[in-house]
């Protein structure tokens, strides 16, 4: 063997760069970076492991990105989850936190606003019902009053609500029967002599 090959003179090769433009989107400067992680970061005969892609005298700039991903291993979300769903998690995880920020508090007055929805769906009908009790007094036909009391009975029996609010559909049901009675009871006297 030569005596050469034996001695330890460092050899000096051209570094290669990988360059990329100033507006090139950060997620593919990550994956350039991991791609030459992956390609050329292992032990060779020439170079040690991790020894290229190297960050140290590099006459270009380097981007931020680029050290983050040259220094580290992939990601823990890359890890995990597809490249897609990663990098959209890592780039706006603050979205998320602003979301929860709203929706807590959006959340506590979703159950009152569900609660007035459905009530109003009953309460809706105790005007009408007033009006009708209202006019009993009246000089009038209390034919047409009945009529018009079964006609709301008729429209409040379809009312669908959530058991929860039963009662206050019960209750409905219940103050019409009380005006028809009493429209019924002043109805009996005016026809008795």
């Amino acid at each position: 063997m030569p005596r050469w090959l034996h001695e330890q003179n460092p050899t000096q090769t051209p570094a290669a760069t990988l360059l990329t433009r100033a507006g090139t989107h950060p997620a593919l400067l990550q994956l350039f970076a991991l791609a030459g992680n992956e390609i050329h970061g292992s032990a060779g005969w020439f170079k040690r492991a991790r020894e290229y892609p190297k960050l140290a005298n590099s006459e270009a700039p380097i981007s931020a990105e680029a050290k983050r991903s040259i220094s580290n291993d992939k990601p823990f979300l890359q890890r995990y989850l597809p490249f897609r769903v990663a990098n959209l998690v890592e780039r706006m995880w603050l979205v998320p936190g602003i979301i929860l920020a709203i929706m807590l508090p959006l959340s506590r007055s979703v159950p009152p606003l569900h609660e007035f929805r459905v009530r109003s769906r009953i309460f809706l009908w105790f005007g009408p019902l007033r009006d009708i009790e209202n006019r009993i007094g009246n000089a009038g036909g209390n034919g047409a009053l009945l009529e018009e009391l079964g006609s709301l009975e008729r429209r409040a029996g379809k009312i669908s609500v959530p058991l929860s609010y039963a009662s206050e559909l019960y209750a409905l049901r219940n103050n019409i029967q009380l005006v028809r009675k009493k429209l019924q009871g002043r109805q009996k006297p005016q026809n008795a002599p």
